[in-house]
């Protein structure tokens, strides 16, 4: 599993011209792309690095000041491009198997007490953001 975790001030996804999810306040807006071989264990990692990463102001966590998360899914970090000019997405998990392990991630950060946002799986979606710092990373699991 691996994702990129931007600190944002806000943050929306729109689907066909609908806004599907959104944060309007300082939070995380987290692009998640899950693997062929991920499981329980990646679920349960991945979640508490979003949940406790502290990369918000004043080296806050989102748990610690409630902050809200908009988790949206994205195969295409999986992408291998050491090869050749195409991405080969081998590494991806199948669509199924992806969109289980993303609906794990949002309910274990949901379990933490986390507001959490969606995009909607598998759509093509426009994703806007307000980046604060600005401040990305990227966690692997």
């Amino acid at each position: 599993m691996i994702a990129v975790i931007s600190r944002v001030t806000r943050a929306s996804v729109t689907v066909a011209g609908d806004v599907v999810g959104e944060i309007q306040s300082p939070g995380l807006l987290v692009l998640l792309g899950v693997a062929r071989d991920d499981g329980p264990t990646q679920v349960s990692i991945m979640a508490r690095k979003i949940a406790e990463l502290r990369i918000l102001r004043d080296e806050k966590c989102a748990l610690d000041i409630g902050a809200p998360v908009l988790l949206v899914s994205q195969f295409t970090l999986l992408g291998n491009t050491k090869k050749g000019r195409r991405p080969s997405w081998i590494a991806a998990a199948a669509p199924d198997e992806a969109s289980q392990r993303y609906s794990e991630v949002s309910q274990a950060l949901h379990a933490q007490g986390l507001k959490v946002e969606h995009g909607a799986f598998g759509a093509d979606m426009a994703v806007e953001s307000v980046n604060d710092g600005p401040f990305t990373v990227l966690v692997h699991t």
